[in-house]
């Protein structure tokens, strides 16, 4: 089964074109760091395309233009928390500064959303941590799965 996925590389100096994002290499749309600009992409593409997955990347740190938390966040129908804990946990096993992320996942209609970090290896990081489980979360999304996944299945 494929998946639509759009990806979405939050970034002021990427969206004027003063600097090439190196997190997303095949990007679809990049933003500015603007809670607006963020949310009204995201809206256009669950419009649009009714996309399996939607991936940000950029805008989850600390610092007072990082707000992609605060955009996606009011979009979402609920979190799912194990996705984030997950993506921090395995960045945490590489540098102390992943506990400083704002990475965070949630479902909108039958979306799943994904906020990376803006780092390339933030970002490389995150999606090996959680890879294994999306084509099983994002075909329950789609009710295209029993309740059991294969690999708690008698043989």
């Amino acid at each position: 089964m494929s998946f639509r996925a759009c990806i979405l590389t939050v970034s002021t100096k990427g969206a004027r074109g003063e600097r090439e994002d190196e997190s997303g290499e095949k990007i679809s749309e990049v933003v500015t760091d603007d809670v607006e600009h963020i949310q009204h992409q995201v809206r256009e593409w669950l419009r649009a395309t009714d996309p399996d997955l939607i991936v940000s990347t950029g805008g989850t740190g600390l610092g007072p233009r990082d707000v992609t938390p605060q955009a996606l966040e009011p979009l979402f129908d609920y979190v799912v928390p194990g996705i984030a804990e997950a993506m921090r946990a395995a960045g945490l096993r590489k540098t102390p500064h992943a506990m400083l992320s704002r990475s965070l996942a949630g479902v909108v209609g039958r979306t799943l959303v994904l906020a990376l970090p803006g780092s390339p290896r933030g970002v490389a990081d995150s999606l090996e941590a959680v890879m294994e489980a999306l084509p099983h979360g994002l075909r329950t999304l789609r009710n295209q799965v029993s309740d059991t996944p294969a690999a708690h299945r008698p043989s």
